[in-house]
């Protein structure tokens, strides 16, 4: 009787007044099947329904073919038994939603339930008052006076312990000098500045993890250094590393921006600040059964005064960027590059930067750092460019990698010891943390002992600090780096190229620690 109800549903609604979109929308139908459902009578309508009842249906003949794949595959959805029937079947008479609709029929008459594989996520300690600022970003489409549709963006902050938000909108997508702006309009409007400050990873904050050891960009860096906040970076595509953040910036778009007629970037933005006071930091919120403005009176107390707003001029310019894709090449000018297989790793950062001289191209992990591939740019379409030396897997478990370091010391207690901290700190970042111990280790072998002694007495416990140590003694004693003679053979690359070096911490605090050495 279901398909009788929506025909009589319908009937009703155009009666009532209400156009064929409306009607449509109402029965969740198409507007096709609206004009059929306005066509019939109740009688007519009763006939045809009980037609529907006796009919065969196309995909009987398969009935039976479909339940013992549903029997055997319980997760199998409609779109695969569609493919499975032109492949296995020859079967093409009937289109994919058919399908859908025919598959959901039968796991309901035969008890087949869809099996979906969930995980699970483990409820977090609410933090201390002035402990962290969230920060989130996102974009709306909306309605201008004239009738047209344009797209607006927003950056939103709120207060991880008393919810209280801020946000500012703007016409354009955000950059690196837009974002730190409203970072400071967002401390002037809290009244301070939190410990530690979330973001989910953003090209405009951040170049690369680095092993654990993040690597900002240069903007970022030196408003970082001035505002002296900590920085917590959620791992890209792993939503569970995400659970520190709430989705606020969806909030402020479909409860403020949703709907709304836009005027002018000012305009809007003094009514979002007046929905926050009236909505978005006054109703209580859900979670902690509070209002967030009347929690923020006790948590602004604990926030960190700021001096008066900075100013971010800046004339930085920045290399092309481009994704590595899961099969190791980048894509440039309707060609694909290819990159050292290993270098895509999974739900990681996997941006490079791309340099053009000539009829070469240049490939770095980052703008001033190591530098991955040199390619002969190609003058066709659609060619793959690869360097034979990238097709060796250079991958090891972390078992055997810690093995072949352990062996490359005299003392495989000190470097034993050495290598638990760096699991115990960096889990996520391991592998990273041991290719650049790696590195160190085959460029200034003569003095690694003698730097993992430093950096035990020392308690540097980073891969990073590692490489420091060890090239600061080798800078000491005379001794310039070694590149390895293949490294050099694979890749074509001028030699000032080669000598760029990805920026490095200040030495002058190893020299306090390396004293009399």
């Amino acid at each position: 009787m279901k398909k009788l109800e929506k025909i009589a549903l319908a009937h009703q609604l155009k009666r009532e007044g209400f156009n064929v979109s409306a009607i449509a929308r109402k029965c969740g139908v198409s507007r096709n099947t609206v004009y059929a459902y306005l066509e019939k009578d109740f009688d007519t309508a009763m006939e045809w329904v009980d037609i529907l009842k006796t009919r065969r249906k196309k995909l009987d003949v398969y009935q039976d073919v479909i339940l013992d794949w549903l029997r055997e595959h319980p997760d199998l959805s409609a779109s695969q038994i569609s493919d499975w029937l032109e492949e296995r079947c020859d079967f093409w008479e009937v289109g994919e939603s058919t399908v859908r609709s025919y598959v959901k029929e039968l796991r309901v008459q035969y008890h087949i339930p869809k099996i979906l594989r969930k995980r699970h996520f483990e409820a977090i300690q609410e933090l201390p008052k002035g402990k962290q600022i969230q920060v989130d970003f996102g974009e709306l489409k909306v309605k201008v006076t004239d009738g047209r549709t344009m797209k607006v963006y927003v950056i939103a902050f709120v207060l991880s312990h008393s919810r209280y938000k801020y946000a500012e909108w703007q016409e354009k997508p955000f950059t690196t000098r837009d974002v730190l702006r409203c970072h400071e309009n967002a401390f002037e409007y809290f009244g301070g500045i939190t410990e530690e400050i979330v973001y989910d990873q953003d090209k405009l904050m951040t170049v690369s993890e680095n092993g654990g050891d993040l690597i900002f960009t240069e903007e970022f860096q030196a408003y970082k250094q001035n505002r002296d906040f900590r920085v917590y970076l959620c791992r890209k595509a792993d939503p569970e590393s995400k659970g520190k953040i709430e989705n606020v910036a969806k909030f402020i778009k479909y409860n403020f921006g949703k709907n709304r007629v836009f005027h002018q970037i000012e305009t809007w933005n003094e009514q979002c600040l007046a929905w926050l006071e009236r909505k978005g930091n006054y109703q209580v919120h859900n979670t902690i059964k509070k209002r967030p403005v009347e929690v923020f009176a006790l948590e602004k107390p604990h926030l960190r005064k700021v001096s008066l707003p900075l100013s971010f001029e800046s004339n930085l310019n920045y290399s092309i960027t481009r994704m590595v894709h899961k099969d190791n090449v980048i894509k440039y000018k309707s060609n694909r590059y290819s990159v050292p297989l290993g270098t895509y790793q999974s739900n990681e950062d996997n941006t490079v930067y791309i340099q053009e001289e000539g009829e070469k191209l240049f490939i770095k992990s980052s703008p001033d750092g190591v530098l991955l591939a040199t390619h002969k740019i190609s003058t066709g379409k659609g060619k793959l460019i690869k360097n034979t030396h990238h097709s060796r897997d250079r991958s090891k478990g972390i078992a055997a990698y810690m093995d072949t370091i352990r062996k490359s010391f005299q003392d495989e207690k000190k470097i034993q010891a050495f290598l638990d901290e760096l699991y115990e700190r960096y889990p996520r970042y391991i592998r990273d943390q041991l290719q650049v111990l790696q590195k160190a280790i085959t460029q200034y072998e003569t003095f690694t002992q003698q730097a993992l002694d430093i950096c035990l007495r020392e308690k540097l416990w980073s891969a990073n600090d590692f490489h420091d140590v060890v090239k600061h003694l080798s800078t000491m004693k005379g001794v310039e780096e070694q590149t390895p003679e293949d490294e050099l053979s694979a890749t074509s690359v001028p030699k000032e190229l080669l000598k760029q070096k990805a920026a490095l911490r200040d030495m002058d605090s190893y020299i306090k620690i390396l004293g009399g050495i």
